[in-house]
């Protein structure tokens, strides 16, 4: 267990306090979608509320270096859209280091909050660690870049659960350089850890996960890792037609892993009946909005592609899910972007929430399975819904996080 922020004192404190503020912007700069900067509240107004003086960071995108960078990555909308919420002025400072930021963290008060402009500005935010290990002008960068962030402040708190999977100089190397200050977790890191780690580690059953996406390579770690806790695991999205045509079956113009056919049959054979496939699909010649679609069981025929589940694997699943103590549930069951392919996802979002009604915990993995949560309008009923995609899939598999285990231990 790691210390929290209920475990220290920051009154009077600089309290530098990496979030996960990476939300999605229209061309006008305008936010799509608000879940990270609501998810961040409850530290932010923890730390004000105690008197520190807080020095908010986040990326947001990924700058390339472009001359429009400053304005179409800057975190300004962020900020606005921060104060509203906290009803009190957040300013941006307009750089994360330098005299820009000196000046701001020496002017605040007790409870104020300033946001630091977007880390991804610099390179030194985002350069490996391998990569520094063996290049000492890389290590330098970093080293320097990070101990700029790391004299502004007295405390450092880790709040940004959708990074932590990630050695940049704002998650790692800042906590490491400020060795002997507190260095805790705040809320939200703090419950994906307990829902993500013990609730998976000791789940109540029975434990029933739900995987989608497009790639078995992607969910292969997970898969692996889940086989051995799970009793059941529910295959949809794409990657569900590598399994079937690894076992032989017509799947038409579907996306396959030809590669991973070996792989996807050890897989089922290690799962025998407890790893479940998609009966039916709906099956489409071409995946584009309004395309004509039908409801297909196998063999899939070949100028067809699948392109969600069917109606009998929604019903079958659902059933699964309803006798579940524990659901997980990360990625899409179809192209959930495109209409009439994503009612196997929404179905999905609903079997979980009834699972939840029912007295289950229910862990929403980020990413898609969270946005159809939410077009659902279901995330009053889930129990917790992950603000990491990438970060809680490689949670799930088991890895370290060394963002997480440089921090302070209770």
């Amino acid at each position: 267990m790691k210390k929290t922020i209920d475990d220290i004192d920051v009154r009077g404190k600089r309290v530098l306090v990496r979030l996960d503020l990476n939300v999605p912007l229209d061309g006008l700069q305008h936010i799509t979608d608000d879940r990270r900067i609501r998810a961040a509240l409850p530290t932010v107004q923890k730390l004000a509320e105690g008197g520190g003086r807080l020095i908010l960071m986040s990326h947001l995108g990924r700058p390339k270096g472009a001359a429009t960078d400053r304005t179409t990555y800057s975190l300004a909308s962020v900020a606005i859209r921060l104060g509203g919420l906290l009803e009190k002025t957040v300013p941006l400072v307009p750089d994360c280091v330098g005299n820009a930021a000196r000046d701001a963290v020496s002017n605040l008060a007790d409870g104020d909050v300033c946001l630091l402009e977007n880390l991804r500005f610099y390179d030194a935010e985002t350069i490996k660690d391998k990569k520094a290990a063996s290049d000492a002008q890389l290590r330098a960068q970093k080293d320097a870049f990070a101990q700029e962030l790391a004299d502004l402040a007295d405390v450092y708190i880790n709040d940004a659960f959708g990074t932590c999977h990630r050695d940049n100089a704002s998650m790692l190397t800042v906590p490491q350089l400020m060795e002997g200050k507190p260095r805790v977790v705040g809320y939200l890191v703090r419950h994906e850890l307990q829902f993500l780690g013990e609730s998976v580690a000791n789940p109540a059953r029975p434990f029933v996960c739900v995987l989608g996406g497009a790639k078995v390579s992607d969910k292969l770690g997970v898969i692996r890792t889940l086989l051995t806790k799970c009793d059941t695991i529910l295959i949809g999205g794409a990657m569900a037609y590598t399994f079937l045509a690894a076992e032989g079956e017509s799947v038409g113009k579907s996306l396959v892993e030809p590669d991973l056919f070996d792989t996807a049959r050890s897989l089922r054979a290690e799962a025998g009946r407890r790893l479940k496939l998609p009966v039916d699909s709906i099956v489409a010649a071409d995946m584009k909005s309004g395309a004509s679609a039908d409801v297909c069981g196998l063999p899939i025929p070949a100028n067809r592609m699948g392109l969600d589940i069917g109606p009998r694997t929604i019903a079958a699943y659902r059933d699964l899910m309803q006798t579940a103590k524990t659901v997980v549930w990360n990625g899409p069951m179809g192209v959930f972007e495109v209409s009439p392919f994503d009612q196997g996802t929404l179905a999905v979002a609903s079997a979980v929430a009834e699972a939840t009604d029912q007295g289950a915990i229910s862990i929403i993995g980020g990413g898609d399975s969270a946005s159809a949560i939410d077009k659902a309008g279901l995330a009053d009923r889930i129990t917790h819904i992950s603000t990491g995609g990438g970060a809680s899939l490689e949670f799930l598999e088991g890895n370290p996080f060394a963002a997480i285990d440089v921090l302070d231990d209770a």
